[in-house]
């Protein structure tokens, strides 16, 4: 990783967060890792001062000639899904395309990488709101709807805002290994790695009726972890058959029915973790888990981390106070 240099554009009417997240990653300096870390630099697609997001302004060193000597470059968003980038822009972006620089985009970003012509027959995403404008627009891109981010090598794309994060994460991950974007994580506050994909952000109609049915029948298993739960008993709580059951989960949560179920049980046994008073066999029956060991497998493959080591990071007993 010696000497990788990480280009971000800038431009008039800057997505402010997607680029906060970028200079975030990679323009800070983490000596406390250990590894040969990044170059960064910012490069701008329009001259004089940016107007940015939130009354902000930017002034930017570089203009495009920094993409040509970038290994990665990043488009943290772009100021309009129906605006054509300029002609110079996609110029560079072809060039670097060619010379194999490696091109990643957060959200509305991805239009730039499809007007510059890069990602015909390549699978991409972006955020839930513009995925059918990319598709009408450029039928030859095959565009993932529900992915935080697609890796297709060479090129990177992300779904909207934090998924940006998640996505540059995976970079890192790429790079340096799971240790170093843990640690990068950590020091974020963020999640090293999200589960599940965009659906359970997107809002879809739902019959008023069945939607209530749906939320009382989510907050009548929240407030009953312990009780044996499955697919039939929560079709009959909700008096909607299997079927509608988990196409209505599907569309409001992006999971099946067991596996929210599964996660709700995990987000109470965090809850209960952080007591110390609470033991082990009480937290796996109080979640609804039934064994030690149901727990430990569960809690293991969504949060990453054993029962026992969640406990030590955030009880009250091991926390640290002002």
């Amino acid at each position: 990783m010696k000497s990788h240099l990480v280009v971000a554009l800038a431009y008039d009417q800057l997505c402010t967060f997607e680029f906060g997240c970028t200079v975030e990653l990679f323009a800070l300096q983490r000596p406390e890792l250990g590894v040969d870390w990044y170059d960064f630099a910012v490069c701008a697609a329009d001259t004089g001062k940016l107007r940015a997001a939130g009354g902000i302004t930017v002034e930017v060193q570089h203009g495009l000639e920094m993409l040509d000597k970038a290994d990665t470059i990043i488009m943290p968003g772009w100021r309009d899904a129906d605006e054509i980038p300029p002609p110079a822009l996609l110029d560079k972006i072809r060039a670097a395309h060619a010379r194999g620089t490696r091109i990643c985009s957060i959200c509305s970003g991805v239009f730039i990488l499809a007007a510059a012509g890069i990602l015909d027959g390549k699978t991409v995403t972006t955020h839930w709101r513009y995925a059918e404008k990319l598709l009408k627009r450029y039928p030859h891109i095959q565009v993932q709807t529900n992915a935080l981010y697609v890796d297709q090598g060479q090129i990177m794309t992300s779904a909207g805002s934090a998924a940006g994060l998640d996505m540059l994460l995976h970079l890192v991950r790429k790079d340096q290994g799971a240790k170093v974007a843990n640690l990068v994580a950590q020091r974020l506050v963020v999640p090293p790695h999200r589960e599940g994909g965009q659906a359970q952000f997107v809002p879809r109609p739902m019959p008023s009726d069945e939607h209530a049915r749906l939320a009382k029948l989510m907050d009548w298993v929240r407030a009953h972890p312990a009780l044996p739960h499955n697919l039939a008993s929560m079709a009959e709580k909700a008096a909607m058959s299997t079927r509608t059951l988990q196409r209505h989960f599907k569309d409001s949560t992006g999971l099946a029915p067991g596996e929210w179920l599964i996660r709700e049980r995990v987000a109470i046994a965090k809850e209960l973790l952080e007591s110390p008073s609470t033991s082990l066999p009480q937290v796996a029956e109080l979640a609804g888990f039934g064994s030690e060991e149901s727990l430990r497998r569960h809690f293991r493959r969504i949060v990453a981390n054993s029962p026992g080591n969640y406990r030590k990071q955030f009880s009250d007993a091991g926390a640290i106070h002002p």
